[in-house]
């Protein structure tokens, strides 16, 4: 049901994701969506954190990249993010926008920031000899980049090429006295 979510998002606009709607495209009874989501929000958290999901997975697969020199990783590491965000044509983004002033949407959003910034931190940290806290703190700051730049990308703003290099060079600046 959620890639049907997804389908609804990227054809309709979340506005006309709802519980119901999602019902009739599945193919399935009212009842059971609402047995598996409960609600509109349950929806779009589901929603939002199944997004996420396949972003992390795109990003790790991306990322296989064992032996590679700070240089290479840093690359890829930008590369993938930027892409990873894009590819979700903006359902992601857009899935967020609707969850807006939503307590529940404000500590999923953060649970899934911090997992970011830990996949960050572990990437990079083999390749830097500053204390852990700093580079997490470093890695917040890449990933709230990250974020802005790929909402960029996807509103149109900012070729994908461009935040690339502009997150590239990011990471690299932050990095830059902590190479090993």
């Amino acid at each position: 049901m959620l890639e049907t979510a997804r389908l609804i998002v990227r054809e309709e606009g979340a506005d006309q994701l709802t519980l119901g709607h999602l019902a009739v495209r599945a193919g399935v009874s009212k009842p059971v969506a609402y047995d598996h989501f409960d609600t509109r929000s349950g929806l779009l958290i589901a929603l939002y954190r199944w997004l996420d999901t396949q972003v992390v997975n795109a990003f790790g697969q991306a990322l296989v990249t064992s032996g590679a020199g700070l240089e290479e990783t840093i690359e890829v590491l930008a590369a993938a993010y930027i892409r990873c965000a894009s590819d979700t044509e903006g359902e992601f983004h857009a899935v967020g926008a609707a969850l807006a002033g939503s307590e529940e949407k404000a500590q999923v959003f953060q649970e899934l920031l911090d997992n970011s910034v830990q996949m960050f931190l572990a990437v990079l940290e083999p390749h830097c000899r500053i204390p852990r806290l700093e580079l997490e703190h470093r890695c917040l700051g890449l990933v709230g980049a990250g974020e802005s730049l790929s909402a960029a990308n996807v509103r149109g703003n900012v070729s994908e090429s461009d935040a690339i290099r502009a997150f590239t060079s990011l990471i690299r600046g932050a990095l830059s006295d902590a190479a090993s």
